[in-house]
């Protein structure tokens, strides 16, 4: 709907509302939706900016609060930084400039931003041309001091109009009796602003991907208004529930491109790549894999060849078309770049990004995936690129990868009413990158066969992805086209040649395309050979994707439908839902491992309802740390249900409380009604206290595994750890807990010539059964792979509430981390469990690096990983800190006279 027809309700006859568009004010750091209007009366102009509080249907729907006449004195320059400017797809932000006063607004991206701002360009360059021999008067103004709605900031700036507007018709008197010596100089400041405001109007950059529609014609607009209430959520939901009557399918292509790089320059065009389709897609999605493999990239994030493959792509794409990026988002070595052709700009919104590492820890980011989700049209597009775990024997770690990216990565919606979107609730979803599963049961001569024979159909049974996907382990409801292509992965980098070092990998699709949604058919699937650049070849799809585009007329008509039988409905009852059950219990809760149970709320009521949980008296959440229920708002329909789940997870954070007694698993839910009654909901459950999460010198005085002892004795060693060094009648702790002991012990006896140990992740389940055997001794040997002992390692150095480092000594250790006498001067001082275990890791890495040619670890690997959880910051990080702390860390791990003394006690 043209949200000016609401703005011109407002205004008196021979006043006309020629645009408008919503924005954000920014004043004060107090972000309030606004909607804005540019007001012409006969040669007059004015700004006239308006609360609302629901959709700007009518004018009893909007509020005016300020007016800025278009003066000579008005300016407006856009201000986005420099980041914003970069990235095409964000919002843009304008400093509006009245005489002294400033008010600096947020406009959404898109064409109507655009149309806007230069609407109002033009009306100030009339003002420049007219002035000052027919300067404005405002007189017409004057008239909205007296609205009733008119609030006091309003009166205010009319009457500081008519002030300052008096001022300047002195000041032109004061002007007109020197004019003959002004007249010049006059001149050129006139021709000084009028060439400024020109360099603002041609800033307004033409082909920048924004979107603000003239009519709420998509779910982002429908969805993203600001929380009007009960009302407009009955009229989105009813409108989507209708979306058919207002909307046809049309096709667009979408270009999908994958390419694990292995940290390579860009050396040869991209072009036989990406422009190898017949004509210019619509959408570029371009992934990149293994961007950069430095150790500076893994650690902060940072990384030189981001630009150089950014623009070898640009230069890369189809010349039959102008592109505009996007959006870019990188996780390390993981890049996504997003392109479209400019006449699609206008219709792209609701834009969102995020990453999630499913490196070690599930963290780190060599491994994970970044995603963006957007609204095209009305169709709702999710787009994954992702880098799963590698290595052939590896795939159930690619499954745990595929299910933790899907879990974790959660799309933020503008209506904070709304929960987050997961990447399974779009209509579209394409997902791209090297996926890392291989070719298994075949030895390496046989698959080179088969692929001489181009017997890839035969070879394609051995695929694991297909195998998985048979079996409905992993992107169940996902397609991928016929492969067709020889595997594209591992070449001898700048050849065409299969590897050929010693290890000699098998060949194997590793690079894939799939999607997932309706209305979706492929062109095309292929690899590129003729790049040489990587040890893998670039992979293309090339998709037809039906798209829902809005009938303008038939959405209206629908809207209107909808409001009038909202209208009729909306007093006539009270909401009313019935819960499907009331209490729940969650037993045998464990560290790190989820539990859930789900609510069936249905709405047996006569309207619909919208229903959300909320904080208990006196409390600043819905719910304790450890609980959470998804979704925990939402909009329920006449006879309809939703399934909720109430989840338990006890992290690193909840865990501490927990095993010392100080929490318990108790809980119980508000579920609120708007305009109805509150549901409760009673939560309860048994935590089985883990040696994760329980501080060290409560473990050192453990002989027990912690599930063997009664929960108050551990609550009352608990209390004692503190102060148990000067109370002679405690029982004398152990030097260093017993389950770092088994842990690194493990590992110097089967690890130490590892490759890859503390890089790649263990699994889940190995982790679940390392962590069981040592919290109740029920096994002499660790269980679980290397990877998974060394993974379980950080994990419990990272659940300590007290680092290894005691929070107390961060500040010291930063200060002298350069001088290395002053760092082994503070672990002299630390309490002596703490002490023991920092010699004990610092001489088990040590030991690690002696065999640095066999498991390929060296400082610069080893001192980040662990020098941060050891030496934890109590508050959030910088860069300069991260690499202060790497430093201290740095001098432990170069070998002394004092540490080959540990060591032997380590190898005893």
């Amino acid at each position: 709907m043209d949200q000016s027809v609401a703005i011109q309700e407002t205004l008196a006859k021979g006043e006309n509302c020629t645009i408008a568009v919503e924005c954000v004010s920014l004043l004060n750091d107090v972000r309030e939706s606004k909607l804005i209007g540019l007001v012409q009366q006969n040669n007059e102009h004015a700004l006239f900016i308006y609360s609302h509080r629901r959709m700007a249907i009518t004018g009893d729907d909007v509020r005016l609060d300020e007016i800025i006449p278009i003066s000579y004195d008005f300016s407006v320059v856009e201000v986005s930084s420099p980041d914003e400017l970069a990235v095409v797809g964000a919002d843009t932000r304008v400093r509006v400039t009245f005489f002294e006063e400033e008010l600096e607004l947020k406009l959404p991206f898109g064409s109507q931003t655009r149309l806007f701002l230069s609407e109002v360009n033009r009306a100030w360059s009339d003002v420049c041309e007219q002035y000052p021999k027919d300067e404005p008067k405002f007189d017409w103004l004057t008239k909205y001091r007296k609205m009733s709605k008119g609030a006091r900031s309003l009166r205010k700036s009319i009457a500081s109009t008519t002030v300052k507007m008096s001022q300047m018709k002195k000041s032109e008197r004061a002007h007109a009796a020197n004019n003959s010596g002004h007249k010049k100089e006059d001149e050129r400041t006139r021709d000084s602003v009028h060439d400024s405001q020109e360099r603002v109007k041609s800033e307004v950059r033409d082909d920048l991907i924004r979107n603000s529609q003239p009519i709420l014609a998509n779910k982002s607009q429908m969805l993203g208004m600001p929380q009007f209430g009960l009302r407009d959520n009955l009229i989105k939901c009813e409108l989507l529930k209708n979306e058919d009557a207002y909307t046809y399918i049309k096709t667009y292509s979408f270009f999908l491109g994958t390419y694990n790089v292995n940290g390579q320059n860009p050396k040869e065009s991209l072009s036989p790549w990406l422009a190898s389709t017949a004509t210019p897609p619509d959408f570029y999605l371009v992934g990149f894999q293994e961007l950069d493999l430095s150790k500076e990239a893994f650690l902060f994030n940072d990384t030189p060849k981001e630009p150089e493959w950014m623009l070898a792509v640009y230069k890369g794409l189809h010349p039959g078309a102008k592109y505009a990026l996007v959006k870019l988002v990188r996780l390390v070595g993981i890049m996504l770049l997003f392109y479209v052709k400019a006449e699609h700009a206008a219709h792209i919104s609701e834009m969102e990004v995020e990453t999630v590492g499913t490196g070690v820890m599930g963290r780190m980011g060599n491994k994970g995936a970044v995603a963006v989700r957007f609204q095209f049209h009305n169709s709702d597009i999710c787009v994954v690129n992702s880098h799963l775990a590698a290595h052939t024997e590896e795939f159930e770690r690619r499954n745990q990868d595929f299910k933790d990216i899907c879990r974790r990565i959660q799309f933020r919606q503008d209506d904070p009413t709304l929960p987050p979107l997961t990447i399974m609730k779009h209509n579209v979803v394409l997902w791209l990158g090297d996926l890392n599963y291989r070719i298994s049961d075949l030895e390496v001569d046989h698959v080179k066969d088969l692929i001489a024979k181009k017997d890839f159909e035969a070879l394609y049974n051995h695929d694991q992805l297909k195998q998985q996907m048979d079996e409905e382990v992993v992107f169940v409801g996902f397609t991928e086209g016929e492969i067709d292509f020889q595997p594209t992965y591992k070449y001898d980098t700048g050849s065409d040649q299969w590897d050929t070092s010693e290890k000699c990998r098998v060949p194997a699709w590793c690079d894939r395309i799939l999607w997932r949604g309706k209305n979706i058919k492929q062109l095309h699937y292929q690899s590129h050979m003729t790049l040489k650049t990587s040890d893998h070849k670039p992979v293309s799809s090339l998709l037809e994707i039906g798209i829902k585009v809005v009938n303008e007329e038939s959405y209206k008509r629908k809207f209107e439908e909808i409001v009038r039988h909202i209208d009729r409905m909306e007093n006539d009852c009270i909401p009313s839902v019935t819960l499907s059950q009331r209490e729940f219990l969650f037993q045998d809760v464990k560290f790190m491992q989820h539990q859930a149970k789900t609510v069936t709320v249905y709405n047996d009521g006569q309207v619909p309802c919208q229903f959300e949980f909320i904080p208990k008296l006196e409390e600043p959440t819905y719910c304790k740390p450890w609980l959470t229920a998804n979704p925990a708002k939402g909009f329920l329909a006449q006879g309809a249900n939703v399934d909720i789940d109430l989840e338990v997870f006890v992290n690193r954070s909840t865990a501490p409380e927990l095993n010392s007694g100080q929490q318990q698993l108790e809980d119980i839910l508000v579920l609120h009604l708007d305009r109805g009654k509150d549901y409760f909901i009673s939560v309860t459950g048994n935590y089985l206290p883990s040696c994760f999460g329980s501080s060290l010198s409560t473990l050192c005085l453990l002989r027990e595994p912690i599930q063997d002892m009664p929960l108050e004795t551990v609550r009352e060693l608990s209390m004692k750890s503190n102060s148990q060094e000067s109370n002679p009648e405690t029982e004398k702790p152990q030097e260093i807990p017993k389950e770092i002991w088994m842990m690194v012990d493990h590992l110097f006896r089967y690890a130490r010539k590892q490759e890859e140990l503390f890089q790649q992740p263990g699994l889940r389940s190995e982790f679940e059964e390392i962590r069981d055997c040592l919290d109740t001794g029920s096994l002499d040997t660790l269980p679980g792979s290397n990877h998974s002992v060394a993974e379980a390692l950080l994990l419990f150095l990272d659940a300590l509430p007290e680092p290894v480092i005691p929070f107390s000594f961060y500040p010291q250790c930063l200060d002298c981390s350069s001088d290395s006498s002053q760092c082994r001067q503070i672990i002299s001082v630390l309490p002596q469990c703490h002490k023991n275990v920092f010699n004990y890791l610092t001489a088990f890495l040590q030991e690690l690096l002696k065999h640095s040619a066999h498991n390929r670890l060296d400082v610069s690997i080893l001192a980040p990983i662990f020098a941060g959880l050891l030496l934890r910051s109590p508050t959030k990080q910088d860069l300069t800190e991260k690499r202060k702390v790497k430093e201290f860390f740095q001098h432990f791990l170069v070998q002394t006279t004092s540490d080959r003394d540990i060591d032997d006690k380590l190898q005893e």
